[in-house]
């Protein structure tokens, strides 16, 4: 029998309270008018938020309070809500790359983060049935004790009944107390995941060089897209006549602490399972 113990978590209703809520939409552009995909759109204090699409456009219901725009490539956008507002246009800038910076030194193969031990009869993962919940987002955490340069990211999904599918991969440096997470890519990793009730074993190489110096970090993987008409399509379905499976993605369990956010932008909360995120690369010595 399937356990989904982190489901049980991220299937967790948000509450925005009791504030009037105003409905904002529009488009997400850059500088040279080319939509941006996949904008993390939300009040981070209120842990509200929602993903665009891959064509910039979003709706969401907020108060009246700032709301933040962030991507991994442009510097963050922000917009005062004072009401309800259609057809806006958000111009996101460029972000600012750092230099490259060189490491001498001897190197030597090594995982930097392994998933532990695996939960067996358990899994995690998204279940979009009851909306789709973009943003919902989970990992592993690692410790760097040297310099580490990450070369490959790998993760098992166990069965994948959601189309359309796409997640992110994201790579957080965790500190000080409270913990706050420092997003450390500056290029964007998304990965298509095919429908299929068979297992799947990724492997992803990113394309910018991500060095990681001494400390902990928070690796993750999110849902930012799916079919949005199939899942129209699943409700509109006679429950008789639907998907016995639902509309879901399921990774192996594994014990070993974690954590996870059940909205965009909303508050990173510790658990003490992941999803078998692994990463590999060079270490310096």
């Amino acid at each position: 029998m399937r356990i989904s113990l982190l489901l049980s978590f991220l299937l967790l209703p948000f509450c925005a309270g009791a504030e009037d809520l105003f409905t904002v939409s529009g488009r997400i552009v850059n500088g040279r008018g080319e939509a941006v995909e996949y904008v993390q759109v939300g009040i981070p204090e209120k842990g509200i938020g929602t993903v665009s699409s891959v064509d910039g456009r979003f709706e969401i219901d907020v108060p009246a309070e700032t709301l933040e725009f962030h991507h991994v490539s442009y510097q963050t956008a922000y917009l005062p809500v004072s009401g309800a507002a259609e057809g806006l246009v958000i111009v996101l800038s460029d972000q600012e790359l750092p230099a490259a910076v060189a490491i001498g030194g001897d190197t030597k193969e090594k995982f930097l983060l392994r998933p532990g031990t695996r939960f067996v009869g358990a899994s995690g993962g998204f279940d979009v049935r009851d909306g789709i919940k973009k943003g919902v987002e989970l990992g592993s955490v690692a410790t760097a004790r040297k310099p580490f340069l990450v070369k490959d990211i790998l993760f098992t999904v166990q069965d994948n009944y959601i189309p359309g599918c796409v997640v992110s991969i994201g790579i957080y440096r965790i500190e000080g107390e409270p913990e706050e997470f420092i997003n450390v890519l500056h290029k964007p990793i998304y990965v298509n995941i095919p429908m299929s009730d068979k297992r799947q074993n990724f492997d992803i190489q990113p394309e910018e060089s991500i060095l990681l110096e001494p400390g902990r970090y928070f690796v993750s993987f999110a849902l930012v897209d799916c079919d949005a008409d199939a899942v129209r399509q699943y409700w509109e379905t006679p429950e008789p006549e639907r998907l016995a499976q639902g509309l879901h993605l399921y990774t192996p369990v594994y014990f070993k602490s974690s954590y996870y956010r059940s909205a965009t932008l909303g508050k990173l909360n510790s658990i003490p399972f992941n999803i078998g995120i692994s990463v590999k690369g060079l270490e310096y010595r």
